[in-house]
C-alpha cells in the first residue's frame, strides 16, 4: 500500500492497494500549482465550505503550502502505523487579512497495518486577543470507481439531507441505498460512524469511518457540470465519487487554547467479504 502527499494543500493524491491499484481519483486535467486546488485525492476544506462565509468556496487550507511538522503530538497509535507523515499549517499575515484569527492546524496522514488510510486533523485556536473562532470542515475524498452507474452508497438511508441542487432544501432519504443516474450534491446530517461505497464492477467496497465529523457530503457532477470544469475531463465523472466526512450544519467554535480533532479512516475490501459482515444469516450459517 502506497500513498502520496503534497505539501501544496496538505493533500493526499494517491492511495494504492497491495496489487498496486489506485483507489483515489485525480483528474487527468488537475493542476498541482497555486492558485487552483488539486482536483482529486483528498482536499482539506477549512475554514469554510461552499458559500457559508466570505472566503473562497472551500476555504484556504487546500490552496496553501503546508510544512512538515517538526514537533508532532505523540500518539499511542504510532506503533500500529505502518508509515505516517505529520504536516502543519498556521496563520499567515496574508490570511489574517481575510480571516483574522491565529490557528495551528496539525494533520497526520498514516497507513495502518492492513493498508487503511487514516487522516487525523487537530485544529487549535491560538488567538492572543481572547477571541473565539468558528469554522466548518470536510475531508473531500474523491474515490476512484469503475462505473458510477454501478455504485451504491449504504449507511445513509432514512437520514435527513440538504440538497444543494435545490437551494439547500431539507429532505429525508427514501431509498435503501444511494445510486447514481444524474448529478448529486447532498449533505447528509447526523450520519453514522461507518459509510460503505460499493463498486459492483470491481467487486470492491470502500468503508469510510469518521470521528468528530457528524455530516457526510455525497457529490458527483455528472456530464454537464463535468464539461464546464476546466480541470476535469468530460467523461471523468463516470470514474469518481466524492463522499466527504464533514461538519456542515453546525459549525465548530473554539475558544483560545481549545483544540478540535476530526479523523477519517478508509479501507478497501473485497465486496464478498463485506456482504458476509453485513448479512446476519451468513454469520449464523458460519457460526
Amino acid at each position: 500500500m502506497l500513498h502520496n502527499v503534497y505539501l501544496y494543500g496538505g493533500q493526499v493524491t494517491s492511495w494504492k492497494n497491495a496489487h498496486g491499484e489506485e483507489l483515489l481519483f485525480v483528474s487527468s486535467k488537475a493542476s498541482f500549482r497555486p492558485p487552483r486546488a488539486i482536483r482529486g485525492g483528498i482536499p482539506i476544506c477549512f475554514p469554510q465550505l461552499k458559500s457559508t462565509g466570505s472566503l473562497e468556496q472551500y476555504g484556504f487550507a487546500r490552496n496553501r503550502i503546508w510544512s512538515i511538522d517538526p514537533d508532532p503530538p505523540s500518539s499511542p497509535s504510532d506503533i500500529s502505523h505502518k508509515a505516517f507523515v505529520d504536516l502543519i499549517l498556521t496563520h499567515s499575515e496574508e490570511d489574517m487579512k481575510i480571516w483574522p484569527h491565529r490557528y495551528e492546524y496539525r494533520l497526520r496522514v498514516a497507513l495502518g497495518p492492513t493498508g487503511d488510510l487514516m487522516l487525523t486533523s487537530r485544529i487549535r485556536n491560538t488567538n492572543t486577543d481572547g477571541k473565539s473562532f468558528t469554522f466548518r470542515f470536510a475531508y473531500q475524498t474523491y474515490f476512484f470507481v469503475t462505473d458510477i452507474s454501478e455504485v451504491r452508497v449504504e449507511g445513509l438511508e432514512t437520514l435527513d439531507y440538504l440538497d444543494n441542487l435545490k437551494n439547500g432544501e431539507r429532505f429525508t432519504e427514501q431509498e435503501d441505498a444511494i445510486t447514481f443516474e444524474s448529478e448529486v450534491d447532498k449533505v447528509y446530517l447526523s450520519t453514522p460512524t461507518k459509510i460503505a461505497i460499493l463498486d459492483h464492477e470491481r467487486k470492491r467496497t470502500f468503508e469510510l469511518r469518521k470521528y468528530g465529523l457528524p455530516d457526510a457530503v455525497v457529490w458527483n457532477p455528472w456530464d454537464k457540470k463535468a464539461k464546464a470544469m476546466a480541470d476535469f475531463g468530460d467523461n471523468e465523472y463516470m470514474h469518481m465519487l466524492c463522499v466527504e466526512a464533514a461538519c456542515v450544519e453546525e459549525p465548530i467554535t473554539l475558544k483560545p487554547g481549545e483544540e478540535w480533532k476530526g479523523r477519517q479512516e478508509i479501507s478497501a475490501i473485497p465486496s464478498s467479504y463485506y456482504s458476509e459482515q453485513l448479512d446476519p444469516r451468513r454469520l449464523l450459517l458460519s457460526g
